[in-house]
């Protein structure tokens, strides 16, 4: 099987574009990873993901060992095959949705015994575990186990948190073993202390991984303290390496990223505000929900080809949203993935281009005129 690779193709300032290339497909770079939780995105069918621009999906490590089981994923072909996704996919390692269950679980060196949240049955996960689902599964991209403590948290947590981390980073190393094809990312943790995170990139690097993840932010601590860590955090993440934001975000968190060296992010924020009624746009973010749209017979964004924009009105969408129906969830989460997508694309080009300062004023205008005026 053909290996794993990534390639920076262009620079502007910080700022880099790429390609990663795998066995089941390309990942252009700066790249935005739609979430398929239980896998599937929820809401959108696997090729209208892709129609969208996706070129790879995440699935959950935690969610999916719980419910179908990873055995019984792989016994029926694996992820991609399951999921009628054919393009690659990473899987996170669970220990994120492990540090949400505080209540419901027991962390020690060993790993995290967890009770399920579907129905109370107890659960072991370690790094050796996590390595194992994740290659039951067949992801493309595999993450490092890890513990992520929410924020705020003193600084002798946060560090007795990321030293945990970086044992398990090197459990994980070794149970992941030798898979052509496949990638394993190790996750820098250290909250929001450049000193900790420079010794947790220190133990990656010594580990040595396919790629790096900025881990531990975007967990409640703002955005003006996340980007002060991302003003040095990627840099100290091999230049020759894939940097991962995870958790990340909405549209400015993401063009503040990239902007800081961050080559890979993902979030639900799309998925999951299409279901509650609120579309993003290039002039901010619209809640159909409002009463202003009932008559409005004018698209939700001019220029947008998704089909929300080319076949309904935004008087329409305000009558599904309020009314419940399925299709409101389908449309607007169609519309804010190829948002998203575009958003990347025109990032991509603009770094390729050396115009990214450019852009990203007109980017902060279109934002800042805010949504088109009632009729």
């Amino acid at each position: 099987m053909a290996g794993f690779s990534f390639a920076v193709t262009a620079t502007d300032g910080r700022a880099r574009s790429g390609l990663i290339e795998t066995p089941r497909g390309t990942i252009r770079t700066p790249a935005f990873m739609p979430v398929g939780t239980a896998a599937t995105v929820k809401a959108i069918l696997p090729e209208s993901v892709a129609a969208t621009g996706a070129d790879i999906l995440l699935g959950n490590t935690y969610h999916l060992m719980l419910r179908p089981g990873a055995e019984r994923v792989a016994a029926l072909g694996g992820l991609h095959r399951f999921m009628n996704w054919s393009r690659p996919i990473l899987t996170d390692s669970g220990g994120f949705q492990v540090m949400s269950l505080a209540g419901l679980r027991k962390l020690d060196e060993e790993g995290v015994r967890f009770k399920s949240h579907i129905d109370g049955s107890t659960h072991h996960l370690t790094p050796e575990r996590s390595m194992e689902i994740q290659r039951l599964l067949g992801s493309d991209i595999v993450m490092a186990f890890d513990e992520c403590p929410a924020l705020p948290a003193d600084e002798a947590r946060i560090a007795q948190s990321m030293r945990l981390s970086m044992r398990w980073a090197q459990r994980s190393r070794d149970a992941f073993g030798e898979r052509p094809g496949h990638a394993l990312f190790g996750i820098q943790q250290g909250g929001l202390s450049r000193e900790l995170r420079a010794e947790s990139a220190e133990a990656l690097r010594a580990i040595g991984f396919d790629g790096y993840a900025i881990g531990g932010l975007a967990v409640g601590e703002g955005q003006e303290a996340m980007f002060e860590v991302l003003d040095h955090a990627p840099a100290m993440l091999p230049a020759d390496r894939p940097r991962y934001l995870m958790g990340v975000g909405k549209p400015d968190d993401i063009v503040g990223a990239v902007l800081r060296g961050v080559d890979m992010m993902d979030c639900v924020l799309p998925s999951r505000s299409g279901r509650t009624g609120q579309a993003f746009t290039a002039r901010g973010s619209v809640n159909l929900r409002n009463a202003r749209h009932a008559t409005d017979p004018r698209p939700l964004e001019d220029g947008c080809d998704c089909p929300a924009c080319r076949g309904y009105s935004r008087a329409y969408l305000h009558h599904v949203v309020r009314a419940g129906e399925i299709i409101a969830s389908m449309l607007l989460t169609w519309h804010n993935l190829a948002y998203y997508q575009r958003l990347m694309a025109d990032l991509r080009a603009a770094i390729a281009a050396g115009t990214l300062g450019r852009m990203v004023a007109q980017f902060e205008a279109a934002r800042a005129m805010g949504d088109i005026e009632p009729i």
